[in-house]
């Protein structure tokens, strides 16, 4: 019986894979890439790569609408043809009869989560480096002037938390060696005043030391009633700052071409920025990278409990149903990822709680069907 449930599960579930990766790719990258060819002259053979580059991103998002097509219209024809009714008089249950498809949905989260962490950011970073290739729009990698770092802490005034800068620094020019018309501005004092400014005509890194070494400059030390107390000049400093050149001018980095585990040491970096936004936004992508190879599983209960309902649909109408219940899930998505980028509920919550909120409509459905 298992094999049997399983083998009429692949059809559908292949059929969908095909069809939902080759819609979201049409509307994700296909009119653009067209558009790309018609405007800016990019190489129909390098229009075709970067298509196939950007594939494995859309199978991950196939990969559940495919389960869930696949439970309804492999129940739904086991409904429609009587075969649920052949298999209760035997005595098998409906938790029986869906197992398979959550066995089914477990082996998918696996595969899923493998392309998400090993297959996905590679080829989005080599469809984006290819494309950019193309267009000669290559970024460089890293930024050669207005360099501009701030860093914040958190503190507690008047029972209230708030992001107070602590350091910012300032590069007009980086060669990838030395860094030119340097302004370090010090508030790192216990109180948040300002403690020290500092201008120096050039600074590299001294690796070995791990220090930078600072030529040509002035040093402000600032007084707490906010008036000079010193003034030093110098030819030399060496000072401790905790970035590297090339993390200071690192340019932006987008969390969708990235693993988890590199979005996680990312996070770790951003955080010495204290720029929370950009906290809160790649936290919460974390979480949902963490959270979508498991939305297989919500979904397989979900269109096998729907699907096993007495009931005579035909497959343009579950393929129909599936797109709104996907359609309702991603919005609830959406809606959960504002809530968390707007700290109205944690990281996590807004990762998982769309598939909490489908988990439980899900077993809800499968204890109506066994009724």
């Amino acid at each position: 019986m298992d094999r049997y449930i399983i083998t009429q599960l692949l059809m559908p579930f292949l059929f969908g894979v095909g069809a939902f990766s080759s819609i979201v790719l049409a509307v994700g990258s296909l009119f653009d890439l067209v558009r790309q060819v018609a405007e800016a002259g990019l190489p129909i053979t390098i229009a075709i790569e970067v298509m196939a580059l950007k594939m494995p991103q859309y199978i991950v998002y196939a990969f559940p609408m495919s389960i869930l097509l696949s439970g309804m219209m492999t129940y739904g024809s086991f409904s429609a043809s009587s075969e649920i009714i052949a298999f209760r008089s035997c005595g098998i249950s409906v938790y029986r009869l869906i197992l398979p498809a959550v066995i089914l949905s477990f082996i998918v989260t696996g595969i899923t989560f493998f392309f998400n962490e090993l297959v996905v950011p590679i080829a989005s970073q080599r469809a984006t480096t290819t494309l950019t290739r193309a267009l000669k729009q290559e970024k460089p990698a890293f930024k050669k002037e207005n360099i501009i770092v701030p860093e914040y802490k958190e503190v507690v005034r008047n029972g209230n938390k708030e992001q107070v800068l602590v350091r910012l620094f300032y590069a007009e020019k980086f060669d990838g060696k030395t860094m030119t018309g340097l302004t370090i501005v010090d508030r790192s004092q216990q109180d948040g005043k300002l403690s020290q400014i500092l201008n120096a005509e050039s600074a590299v890194l001294d690796s070995e030391k791990n220090t930078w070494d600072f030529s040509n400059g002035t040093i402000y030390l600032v007084s707490p009633d906010a008036s000079y107390r010193n003034i030093v000049t110098f030819q030399h400093q060496q000072l401790q700052l905790p970035k590297s050149p090339f993390e200071l001018a690192a340019p932006d980095k987008n969390p969708d071409d990235m693993s988890v585990s590199e979005s996680m040491d990312y996070l770790e970096q951003i955080r010495l920025s204290g720029d929370n936004k950009k906290i809160l936004s790649v936290a919460v992508k974390i979480q949902n990278k963490l959270a979508l190879p498991f939305v297989c599983i919500v979904f397989s209960l979900i269109g096998s409990a729907m699907g096993i309902r007495p009931q005579r649909t035909g497959k343009a109408t579950s393929f129909g149903v599936s797109v709104l219940m996907i359609f309702g899930y991603y919005l609830v998505m959406f809606v959960c990822g504002a809530l968390g980028q707007a700290e109205i509920i944690s990281p996590f919550l807004a990762g998982w709680l769309p598939n909490f909120i489908g988990l439980a409509i899900g077993c809800w459905l499968v204890a109506q069907a066994a009724k």
